[in-house]
């Protein structure tokens, strides 16, 4: 791979981990070679490529730490029914929601799903996104399920960007055992997540704890099980109403406790003892047409690292952009905009245990960044819905 420098930057904003803090740099330079930053500073050695950034701001590539990219086709009639005010819980207790996405996944062969999903990283990529993480939990099924983590590893075997798998069997209880869902979870501890293993391709073990889908024993049992097999914790914590999953992720020391829309003060000062990371989703809240966005002050205030991601999904929220996810963040959760960038970069890096790699332009650190067609950082929120990008580099390779 040609080495590449950048000269001219205006400015270049990213967490820096020998001062535990986000800063800003002016008129500097970079060096990559072999896709790893060798140089930062006011002149750096030469190399095969220059590229001229015009002044421009430059930021690390965002990590989206939450998305459900393995679907066939989209709920835009739930869409609808929401919009003559059915709510999400209403349609998924009519047989919509998650269960509505099952059927196109498993009868889709795995080059349909191959072919979709690809499509929806060169998306994510074009905006600005280098490392995404990706969930099953449309098939339900062990079959389907472990065909769905091979699309998630075919396609990230072919694409420029990074990918990371989350098994998330316990996504909803299939229409099969709806009058058993204990033999469901018996189902996912005993058969899905030993196929899973064997597999490899999956980091974490996530679970849907809420009224209606999987309860406190139930997620407590599938996470466990997980662990046991060398699969990380995560959770979709208190996001229609407060259940005590907060706590459960402080209990099993899970990664990250994602939603959090309606956490206690008990579950903040849970997770925050326990240094679980608080993955907040604003954009599900703003999806959905509700008003009620994670408490960041809380968090914040309480001492919780707080990750930004899109929950890009078919049903709750169909946004794969990080950039507007900022901008809801800082409009609605008051975050300012340092610390979303902070959060929507290196704290979901840190989320997906690869805060040592990516999440920072920091030299020895895979060279995924942003050249911007902007001055300041404000104003990525402030363009909201545009997104002004110049260059995208992924590992050291100009994409556009």
């Amino acid at each position: 791979m040609p080495s590449l420098k950048l000269t001219n930057i205006g400015q270049l904003v990213s967490y820096n981990s020998k001062i535990n803090e986000m800063e800003a740099l002016e008129k500097i330079q970079i060096a990559i070679d072999d896709g790893i930053i060798t140089e930062i500073g006011k002149k750096v050695n030469d190399a095969d490529r220059h590229i001229d950034c015009k002044g421009k701001l430059i930021t690390p590539g965002f990590v989206d730490s939450h998305t459900h990219p393995v679907f066939l086709n989209g709920r835009e009639d739930e869409f609808v029914m929401r919009l003559k005010g059915t709510t999400y819980k209403e349609i998924a207790t009519k047989g919509g929601g998650i269960v509505n996405s099952v059927n196109d996944v498993r009868n889709a062969s795995q080059r349909e799903l191959f072919d979709r999903v690809f499509s929806r990283m060169n998306r994510f990529l074009s905006v600005g996104t280098t490392t995404v993480e990706c969930k099953s939990g449309y098939g339900l099924n062990t079959e389907s399920e472990i065909k769905s983590l091979k699309v998630i590893d075919e396609v990230n075997n072919n694409h420029k960007i990074d990918m990371v798998a989350t098994f998330m069997g316990a996504h909803a209880i299939p229409v099969e055992f709806i009058d058993d869902p204990d033999e469901y979870v018996k189902l996912i501890c005993d058969e899905m997540l030993p196929a899973v293993a064997r597999q490899g391709i999956a980091k974490f073990n996530d679970v849907f704890c809420e009224n209606g889908y999987f309860n406190i024993e139930q997620a407590r049992m599938i996470l466990s099980e997980g662990a046991n097999r060398g699969l990380a914790p995560k959770l979709h914590a208190e996001e229609f109403e407060n259940s005590g999953s907060a706590e459960l992720a402080a209990e099993l020391s899970a990664v990250s406790a994602d939603h959090l829309m309606n956490v206690n003060d008990v579950g903040i000062e849970a997770i925050a003892e326990a240094g679980v990371i608080a993955t907040l989703l604003p954009g599900t809240t703003f999806f959905l047409g509700s008003s009620n966005y994670a408490p960041y002050k809380r968090l914040e205030n309480a001492g919780v690292n707080v990750a930004l991601a899109t929950d890009y999904n078919p049903g709750s929220c169909y946004i794969h952009s990080m950039p507007f996810i900022i901008a809801l963040a800082c409009i609605f959760m008051k975050m300012d905009v340092m610390s979303a960038l902070k959060a929507a970069t290196f704290m979901s890096a840190k989320s997906l245990q690869l805060e040592d790699r990516i999440g920072s332009i920091e030299i020895g650190k895979q060279a995924d960044m942003v050249i911007w067609d902007l001055e300041r950082i404000v104003q990525i929120p402030y363009n909201v819905s545009s997104h002004p990008i110049r260059n995208v580099i992924k590992s050291g390779e100009l994409i556009f």
